[in-house]
């Protein structure tokens, strides 16, 4: 009978032999569980002054907290707990980055110039340049294979978890013994580093140099001053938009991912049809609704993030965490003194230069998400700054994802 009941709410494994029980939630309690994530993380920065003044995001506290949980109850041989969310996990980021590319806007770029886009690209790829060479020469200093140093490197930091796992059987051919394990371990706690140091980093650089936001710098939906008001039938016909451009970025992402030597990640279709869908909708003066589209952007982000770090399974590091500790504590302090000594510099020494470097701090020891996730909590707390949130997110990733495998191909075969 309590088999019978437990189907309804997912999949039960017993215990055997050398294997602890497992329970897996189908993907509705899944959704539950991550709800109450949100409500939780929501709940504890909102008492938490720390928290906000140093911006760290709200569903990775309690992401942290909830996988935490999950370790103890399988390290302890009570049950072992998944979660279905591969799919939602999917959906989430794809049209999340769809309507941050949806804020691209060339009237935007114009008004931010080329120049900071070339400094973007240029600290871009000199970070993914520096991993590497850090990781390499400090992999050699405490014998770790020079391959699974560059899974700990740019591979798993700057690329993610997604480039570590593509390269990971590439490197094993190659002779690194568990690269693909290795290398998602090192992208999953680089997530979590990403997200802890993002806020901690733009605190101490509004905090040193005195910054200010631009109150007049506002949200789009929001450049009238007035607080914007969602409307249901416009809701409904966004969220269908949404749906349509994100089918319209599989070709785009097709076109991307077969280009030779490049590992291309499927949110990179959807982001470009987002920029493309604005400017022609723009261009052909059809009507779309700026503050329905900033809705579904920050509630998939919300729901992602809550995804992403309640179902991290912490017991995955324990048999990799030695060496790949030391390598991943360097790349987290190299990321804060790049953000704060050269992203900082190069974006222009100003507010909107801080938000970026926290921006920085996401993606390069994590994910785009984690970079926008940073982003949104320093503005939250400090003030707005829209080309931070349009353009360097989304612009850092493409150029990440473009250099970075053709780098880690170029100086993976170079030390092998």
């Amino acid at each position: 009978m309590l088999e019978r009941i437990l189907g309804y709410f997912g999949t039960f494994t017993p215990a055997s032999e050398g294997t602890v029980a497992s329970f897996q939630f189908e993907y509705l309690t899944t959704l539950g569980f991550a709800a109450i994530v949100i409500f939780l993380g929501r709940t504890i920065v909102a008492h938490s002054a720390p928290l906000r003044k140093y911006a760290i995001p709200a569903p990775v506290v309690s992401g942290i907290i909830f996988s935490i949980g999950v370790a103890i109850l399988k390290s302890s041989g009570i049950v072992g707990l998944s979660f279905d969310a591969a799919v939602m996990k999917d959906l989430c980021q794809n049209l999340f980055f769809l309507c941050v590319g949806f804020g691209f806007s060339f009237k935007m770029l114009r008004h931010a110039g080329g120049k900071l886009c070339v400094y973007i690209a240029i600290a871009a790829c000199l970070l993914i340049t520096i991993q590497d060479l850090a990781g390499y020469f400090l992999g050699n200093l405490i014998g770790l294979h020079p391959l699974l140093a560059l899974q700990c490197s740019s591979a798993s930091m700057s690329g993610g978890v997604g480039t570590a796992s593509a390269f990971g059987p590439i490197f094993e051919k190659m002779g690194a013994p568990d690269a693909t394990t290795i290398g998602v371990a090192a992208g999953t706690m680089g997530n979590i580093m990403g997200s802890l140091i993002g806020g901690p980093v733009a605190a101490f650089l509004i905090s040193h140099y005195n910054l200010k936001s631009d109150p007049n710098d506002r949200p789009e939906a929001a450049k009238n001053g007035e607080v914007p008001v969602l409307n249901n039938s416009r809701m409904i016909s966004m969220f269908a938009m949404t749906l349509l451009v994100a089918a319209l970025g599989m070709p785009i992402y097709c076109l991307l991912d077969n280009i030779p030597m490049i590992e291309m990640p499927k949110f990179i279709g959807c982001l470009f049809a987002g920029a493309i869908a604005r400017n022609v909708m723009e261009a052909l003066d059809i009507k779309f609704y700026v503050p329905e589209v900033d809705a579904i952007e920050h509630m998939f982000l919300e729901l992602y993030l809550a995804l992403v770090l309640m179902t991290t399974d912490i017991t995955k590091l324990a048999p990799v965490a030695g060496q790949m500790s030391i390598i991943l504590l360097m790349q987290a302090i190299l990321m804060a003194l790049f953000a704060i000594f050269i992203s900082f510099n190069m974006f222009g020494r100003d507010y909107g230069a801080a938000v970026m470097a926290a921006g920085n701090c996401g993606w390069g020891c994590g994910s785009g998400p984690n970079a926008v996730a940073n982003e949104k909590a320093v503005m939250d707390e400090y003030g707005w700054h829209n080309v931070a949130w349009v353009l360097y997110p989304s612009f850092a990733v493409i150029i990440d994802d473009i250099y970075n495998p053709i780098f880690l191909s170029i100086f993976g075969s170079l030390i092998a």
